[in-house]
């Protein structure tokens, strides 16, 4: 199922590529801004205007820089995820257009409407997150880490502890979460009925 999904992406490729290098120049860029912080104290302890000053400039590019990188991201997302679904719509238009009149009785016509509108939403919402936050989410979290080692490592260490909770927690909560997709998807049919 999904290599027949990643077939409709098609022309989309390129910004689907795009897209998650967007979100990794972001991150990077957003993990450099708190050591410069960090040289920017030092250097009001000593009294050292022209480092500050540079310091920030230097800050305020990088900020530039991971903004730019963010918004890119966000359109080459929102290019892919919306070619993705025209695509999809398309394919199965054309597919349902080659059903016999039982095939039709046995799906039902709210089945193939939802199917054409609301699920098809939903893989365009997921294909654009799974480019964006399932990529930029570990990756920060992997930066965050090194960067948080390399500083103090003590203190990374309880960083490392509440990561492995929180992603404990979050693995439980999309385990319970996916017995009421299976439910909603029903109701969205008689919804459409």
């Amino acid at each position: 199922m999904i290599k027949t999904l990643l077939g409709q992406v098609k022309e989309f490729k390129l910004v689907s590529l795009l897209t998650p290098l967007g979100m990794l120049a972001e991150v990077i860029v957003e993990n450099f801004i708190p050591l410069q912080m960090a040289v920017i104290i030092d250097s009001i302890g000593k009294n050292d205007l022209s480092t500050i000053y540079k310091t920030s400039f230097i800050m305020l590019l990088l900020a530039l820089s991971g903004l730019i990188a963010g918004y890119m991201g966000g359109v080459w997302g929102a290019k892919a995820s919306t070619g993705f679904a025209r695509n999809l719509r398309k394919a199965m238009y054309e597919n349902i257009q080659t059903f016999s009149f039982s095939n039709i009785d046995k799906f039902s016509t709210p089945s193939l409407v939802t199917r054409m509108t609301t699920d098809v939403t939903n893989l365009q919402n997921s294909y654009q997150m799974l480019l964006r936050m399932c990529v930029r989410a570990p990756f920060s979290l992997i930066c965050a880490m090194i960067m948080s080692f390399s500083v103090n490592v003590k203190l990374a260490s309880i960083y490392l502890v509440a990561v492995i909770i929180l992603g404990a927690l979050l693995a439980i909560i999309i385990w319970r979460a996916m017995g009421y997709f299976t439910a909603m998807f029903k109701k969205y049919d008689d919804l459409n009925e």
